[in-house]
């Protein structure tokens, strides 16, 4: 049977709340939504005036919540799910099927920190978040804006600009039953005209805790530097460098998830990312009521693994399956792979602002250039399997025995853009939004093996090119309540490795998505505040992954309604952001025989929900109750097995000591409910990435002067 999402009684509500706004919300004092964003037009804009959906989380907000993961920091804001893959990797879903497709941008302080056609969904563990002042999403296609994969949404990470008088940090956090730990330090300052600020965080998952083959550590540094050339100039640099090694447990079948979720049947896998990251900007008045920004910035990312999803999807009698228990080995002789993937790039950015004496009006214009170098290289492995217990407990290499799908190539990729973005207001109330980006994409594939069956491709150059739109607008209803609408174009290429490091190259087409939404922000007499959103993205050629081959999907369309409500009163707090949403294949046939038109997208759930409610107990001490939960949802794209879905408790205790110490407790998963933050089903088979068991975590941190 077809599902369906009831947008109409919603649609309705909604809609109520727009006509009865004005006897519900009165003025505050100045513009109760003046807060201010950059990621919506790249320049600071008032968010009334801003006609996209956009979420933000400061820095203060995540300090007082004490987060363990990044998707304790930004899954607060509705429609984004960013899902734990351990140690820091992810995946994410963002107006999407949670899933590691190339569906988004990952950006600082508004650089991506990938180039275009190198998305790794697990990106955002080169972010250091000790050294971000909040992060930003926008949501939806915002490809006018920031390019190529801004499909789903665009994540901005803001770096901490320095502190005008001498501050320092050191904390120290533990977790027994998961093994983590993980200690934070920084300090900044400023002497006249320069400012630095200098942070730094390392965690350890030990190899004993709850889950088998799962340790990891990552190490993570920030240098930023401000420096105030003049009344009107002035100069930003940042150094960013990350270190992660993780093992990679990988997922469960059914009969261990439900029974030895801590079990794992890889005993060698892993991951090692190291990224760095440098930017300098120079920023000044160029022109009466002009600011320009250049941004010169250099990347090197080295990404390493013996990944476990080559070799631990083992099923009876499948001659596609690594191991094949119909072989007269019982099925203990394996395949698998190990790879590594370095990135370098060099680029400029270049935006410049100008205000207009006319309608109020701004114009926002820039070029970005970014020359990358991918190199990737693949052999493969034979593993040894132990019959008895499932496990995989040793490898080597063999290339020379089974060299077919062996990868040794280089690309160049050249990306070129220019963009424009011009903002007027016609009346009072009224802020219209135009723009548009042109992409310009070259991909030089060098093969440095000798091409054919075995080893790929041919030489070759593949040219992408195309020019995404934007219009939108914002009405103010009055001071403390506005709405807006916005039409946007996302696009997003084939990645590299779809193309070429795969084990035969994919005929794929680049996909487009068409994004409509009407969005309502406000705050009411009570002091309640509401940011709301009803959206359609309408994907063509969408890439997806089908038995692990990617194919152009056809048609999709994911829709949804967003409600994020807040309110502080008194001593408590509290916040509940929802996202009810529908994602669904238009038309999707795989083969004469199979045909997927019509049915729901797989890892997509119809509703989550993250609220939370704190009370200040006291002047110094907090306690807050945070519940997550996640609907169910299809495991494949035939739909035939439902995930049921979960609710997670989390309980935050916090208590200021005196001279700047805090002391502070979680009980993280607090009824103990055994979930999974991945399942699905491929090949006739189900699995699951569990989730972890109750555990209590504890930490103490000592400031000195304000961060």
């Amino acid at each position: 049977m077809k599902n369906t999402l009831s947008l109409s009684p919603l649609s309705l509500a909604v809609l109520g709340l727009f006509a009865g706004l004005n006897g519900h919300a009165v003025a505050q004092t100045g513009n109760a939504l003046d807060t201010i964003v950059v990621s919506g037009s790249r320049s600071e804009t008032k968010l009334s005036e801003t006609p996209v959906s956009i979420g933000s989380v400061s820095r203060a907000e995540w300090d007082a919540d004490k987060p363990k993961t990044m998707g304790e920091i930004i899954n607060r804001i509705p429609g984004v799910f960013w899902n734990d893959l351990g140690n820091e990797q992810h995946s994410m879903g963002i107006r999407q099927p949670i899933s590691t497709q190339s569906v988004y941008q990952y950006l600082e302080d508004g650089i991506p920190i990938r180039p275009m056609g190198v998305f790794n969904h697990n990106a955002l563990n080169a972010i250091n978040t000790n050294g971000a002042s909040g992060v930003e999403v926008v949501k939806g296609a915002a490809s006018s804006l920031y390019g190529s994969n801004a499909v789903g949404g665009a994540v901005n990470f803001l770096t901490q600009r320095s502190s005008r008088t001498p501050t320092g940090y050191m904390g120290i956090r533990h977790d027994s039953t998961d093994g983590f730990t993980r200690i934070d330090s920084g300090a900044s300052n400023t002497w006249g005209d320069l400012g630095l600020r200098f942070s730094h965080y390392s965690s350890q998952r030990d190899s004993l805790n709850w889950q088998q083959h799962s340790g990891g550590t990552k190490d993570s540094f920030s240098l930023r530097g401000d420096y105030n050339l003049s009344a009107t100039s002035w100069m930003r640099a940042s150094l960013v460098h990350t270190n992660l090694d993780s093992d990679t447990p990988g997922s469960l079948f059914e009969n261990d998830f439900r029974t030895n979720p801590g079990k794992s049947i890889n005993t060698f896998t892993w991951r090692k990312d190291k990224t760095t990251r440098a930017n300098v900007a120079w920023e000044g008045e160029t022109s009466r009521g002009g600011l320009t920004t250049v941004t010169f910035f250099a990347r090197n990312n080295d990404h390493a693994q013996l990944p476990n999803y080559t070799i631990n999807s083992r099923l009876p009698s499948s001659s596609n399956s690594p191991c094949n228990e119909t072989a007269s080995d019982g099925g203990t002789s394996c395949r698998g792979t190990i790879n590594n993937n370095h990135v370098r790039s060099l680029g400029v950015d270049i935006k410049h602002t100008q205000k207009l004496d006319t309608l109020r009006a701004r114009l926002v214009t820039g070029v970005y250039i970014d020359r990358s170098q991918n190199d990737f290289v693949s052999d493969n492995l034979a593993i040894v399997r132990d019959a008895l217990t499932g496990r995989y407990i040793s490898y080597s290499l063999n290339s020379v025995n089974n060299p077919n799908g062996v990868r040794n190539y280089g690309v160049g990729i050249a990306n070129d853009a220019a963009f424009a973005q011009l903002e007027f207001s016609p009346s009072d109330k009224v802020r219209v939004v135009a723009g548009g980006r042109y992409d310009s994409i070259r991909y030089d594939f060098k093969n440095n093996l000798t091409p054919g069956a075995n080893f790929g491709a041919s030489n070759e150059v593949r040219n992408f090119a195309k020019f995404s739109p934007k219009l939108g607008a914002t009405y103010a209803l009055n001071a403390s309540s506005s709405l807006y609408s916005n039409l946007s174009l996302g696009f997003t290429p084939p990645e590299v490795s779809q193309l070429y490091g795969t084990q035969n190259i994919p005929n794929l087409k680049p996909a487009t998505y068409d994004n409509m939404e009407l969005g309502l922000r406000s705050i009411w007499t009570s002091g309640i505040r509401l940011d709301s959103a009803i959206y359609q993205l309408d994907g063509k050629d969408t890439i997806v992954s089908f038995n692990r081959v990617n194919e152009n999907a056809g048609r999709t369309r994911s829709r949804g309604v967003e409600l994020a409500l807040n309110q502080n009163i008194g001593p408590f707090d509290w916040r509940i952001g929802v996202n009810l949403a529908q994602h669904e294949y238009l038309n999707y046939r795989t083969s004469s025989t199979e045909d997927f038109s019509g049915k729901s997208m797989p890892g997509a759930p119809q509703q989550t929900v993250n609220a939370r409610i704190g009370w200040k107990a006291t002047a110094k001490a907090r306690v807050a109750l945070q519940m997550v939960h996640v609907g169910s949802y299809w495991m494949d794209d035939a739909n035939t097995t439902r995930y049921a879905g979960h609710n997670v408790f989390n309980l935050t205790a916090t208590h200021s000591l005196s001279d700047g110490w805090e002391v502070w407790g979680q009980v993280l998963n607090l009824t103990d409910k055994a979930y999974a933050h991945t399942a699905s089903r491929s090949r006739g088979a189900n699995t699951y990435a569990p989730g972890a068991p109750r555990s209590i975590m504890v930490g103490l941190s000592k400031s000195f002067g304000s961060r």
